[in-house]
């Protein structure tokens, strides 16, 4: 296997050559930057804010759009170090495949592991969450039946090609942002009414409650709204145009979808009537953002901000999580780090398909036992978050060995402030974490460890070539 003489070279070549790597191109290229920019949206939900609106209401003391602020900070950084290795190496895997050529192939390793973290539980959260929210509205219809059916309908889809995801995911996405355009123009109206706790920048900033240490705990919880801009990298051997595409879209997705976070939760925090109740008391029920939207425009906002969230997450959302996930895990077991079988490729649909049906029964299996669990869908974002923000932190740090130190690139700015930057504020972030989360995430790295030794003495090659 042999991989690109100098940066230089890397970068130059052009998306469709996987080929130098050693790899065969056996996905199929169609889609465009218009299809990438969809896809991040879709996947990281324009809505998202609406299902966690109150846990980060009560864990921000109300900066709730400070608090979004900060984790798009974070994953701008990240963005940044994702495009630049995308045009380094223009292959699925994501974050795996960057730290395993950016660094060595057992940074990889776990960098993929942690990321698998993130990508294998994200849908089975997403089915969870929208379960719930659908059973909140049809009481009589039990939560493991509709993760059933969004489940199968997901599968479907995906197994019909990524064409057709993407067509799909462009139908969504114009439902999302009708439905945030009415929130947002039935909230501002209301709010120029005097509804509400009335006009105020507190979501931003209150001298009251704040602290840095509040803020960056709210943000670990608000990176979940993020996680999916960095799907795109997934869809690399998927990209009909350049490298450079790839990496675009990314910024270009994260920067509009977190302008949309920040306006939709600043709006909603002062449709709050009781603040200081919300933030003694939480969201134990996760209404928070349904109940804000009925009091700016009557019972009939309530129904559609929460069908809106129930379709986002267990359809839109799922159905992409699904389709990168399986992504990633047909790049691990390509490169001998997942069992060989998870690798093969429906020679008619051109799709990873074992390792789509592998996320469908752990996303099934999880899901059901999930719904068993007064907390489930706590746990399982505390796992997801943990995930994901210790493989953007291995992300940027390729970046610096990558690019600065090995091949001497001399792009201060690119290639080490802003990787330095974003493995600080994501560490900070980490740090500030609630303990489950760092306990449970901690747990799962020292496994992953464990299975890189255990793949090593066993005769697994756990470097790469770089050079």
């Amino acid at each position: 296997m042999t991989s690109p003489n100098s940066a230089t070279g890397a970068q130059g070549s052009d998306a469709s050559g996987i080929e130098q790597f050693g790899y065969k191109q056996e996905l199929k290229r169609t889609l465009k930057f218009s299809d990438l920019i969809v896809y991040g949206m879709i996947f990281m939900v324009p809505i998202a804010p609406f299902a966690i609106f109150g846990g980060v209401f009560q864990a921000s003391g109300g900066m709730i759009a400070l608090a979004y602020i900060i984790a798009m900070v974070g994953m701008m950084f990240s963005a940044n170090s994702y495009s630049q290795m995308a045009q380094a190496f223009p292959m699925s895997g994501s974050v795996y495949t960057y730290a395993a050529r950016g660094i060595a192939k057992p940074v990889g390793f776990i960098a993929g592991w942690m990321i698998l973290l993130d990508y294998i539980l994200i849908p089975a959260l997403l089915y969870l969450a929208a379960g719930m929210a659908m059973n909140g509205i049809i009481p009589s219809i039990p939560v493991w039946v509709w993760l059933v059916a969004f489940i199968g309908l997901n599968t479907v889809i995906n197994y019909l090609g990524i064409s057709l995801t993407a067509k799909v995911n462009k139908i969504m996405l114009v439902g999302e942002l009708i439905a945030l355009a009415i929130f947002l123009v039935v909230g501002i109206s209301a709010v120029a009414a005097g509804k509400g706790a009335g006009f105020s920048f507190d979501a931003f900033f209150n001298p009251a409650t704040f602290s840095w240490s509040l803020v960056f705990g709210a943000a670990s919880i608000a990176v979940l709204s993020f996680l999916g801009f960095d799907a795109i990298s997934t869809l690399a051997e998927e990209n009909a145009g350049s490298a450079k595409s790839l990496g675009r879209s990314m910024i270009g997705a994260l920067l509009v979808v977190g302008t949309l976070f920040i306006a939709q939760t600043w709006v909603a925090s002062m449709l709050v009537e009781d603040p200081a109740s919300l933030i003694k008391n939480g969201d134990p029920t996760g209404v928070a953002f349904y109940q804000a939207s009925e009091t700016a425009g009557g019972h009939w906002m309530f129904i559609l901000t929460a069908v809106s969230t129930a379709i986002a997450w267990g359809f839109a959302n799922a159905l992409v999580a699904q389709a990168a996930t399986a992504r990633l895990i047909f790049a691990m077991a390509r490169d001998g780090q997942l069992p060989k079988f998870l690798s093969k490729v429906d020679s008619k649909r051109q799709v990873p398909w074992n390792a789509t049906l592998l996320v469908v029964i752990v996303s099934l299996a999880l899901g059901i036992y999930l719904t068993l669990l007064p907390d489930g869908l706590v746990a399982i974002s505390a796992l997801v978050n943990f995930g994901a923000i210790v493989g953007f932190m291995l992300l940027n740090a390729s970046v610096i060995w990558w690019f600065f130190i090995k091949q001497k690139s001399g792009r201060v700015f690119v290639h080490l402030i802003y990787p330095a930057l974003g493995i600080l504020v994501l560490a900070f972030v980490l740090w500030n974490a609630r303990a489950a989360a760092q306990i449970l995430g901690i747990g799962w790295l020292v496994v992953g460890i464990i299975v890189a030794v255990i793949l090593r003495s066993r005769g697994k090659d756990l470097s790469v070539v770089t050079e």
